[in-house]
């Protein structure tokens, strides 16, 4: 009876030698807390406690550590920056005016893992720093601060449920846009003193980020 081939290949296919096939990966799942929320924000607490550290080792040391380490646009010098920038402020009331959305956007980020948080983390760090380094203009000085990576995380929360198809986080994208969306302004050019590359750049690479993400997330 030929109308039966189809049927005994396909439960040959998925029976082979008495094993089942195995079936496609599933997809992880979209998450919007960390899975260990209380360790997400013990690390969250210590990483901002470091920037506290090094802010009172700057203070001590007449601000050397923003003059040596920070960001100077297209100085091969001034490249090392892009490693050390983000740990630097400019004075205590910049590094407080960070700490609560760097406190809040990297515990979100730590939704998928920390193997994630640290990928995505450094992929706005490095490709920030660098985007700084190569647009930040030529002699206008140096560039610190943490804002790169705050606009980076909250880019990256604010698309990654998009790129996933997942309800639950774009639920909280819209809910962190409502309260923090107006930071965004900041990626625009001309307000004195602040670094708007840092914002635009740290922002690019937290979509790039959202992206890689929930590809690395698909299933094969």
């Amino acid at each position: 009876m030929a109308w039966l081939t189809p049927v005994v290949t396909a439960l040959h296919v998925r029976n082979l030698d008495g094993m089942a096939a195995p079936a496609p990966a599933p997809r992880r799942t979209a998450r919007v807390l960390p899975r260990n929320p209380i360790g997400s924000a013990l690390f969250m607490l210590l990483f901002t406690a470091g920037l506290y550290i090094v802010e009172a080792v700057d203070v001590v040391m007449g601000g050397a550590l923003d003059h040596n380490f920070g960001i100077e646009p297209l100085q091969t010098g001034g490249l090392d920056g892009v490693l050390f920038a983000p740990l630097l402020h400019a004075d205590w009331a910049h590094l407080v005016a960070n700490t609560l959305p760097f406190l809040v956007f990297g515990f979100l980020a730590m939704a998928g893992g920390f193997r994630q948080f640290v990928m995505v983390t450094a992929t706005i760090w490095l490709l920030g720093g660098l985007g700084v380094w190569l647009t930040g203009g030529f002699g206008s000085g140096y560039h610190i601060g943490a804002s790169g990576l705050i606009f980076g995380w909250l880019v990256f929360l604010l698309t990654r449920g998009f790129f996933a198809r997942s309800g639950l986080q774009i639920l909280l994208a819209v809910g962190l846009f409502l309260v923090w969306g107006g930071i965004l302004f900041g990626v625009l050019p001309g307000q004195p003193g602040i670094s708007w590359q840092s914002h635009l750049f740290g922002a690019l690479a937290g979509l790039l980020a959202a992206r890689l993400v929930a590809r690395a997330d698909r299933p094969a």
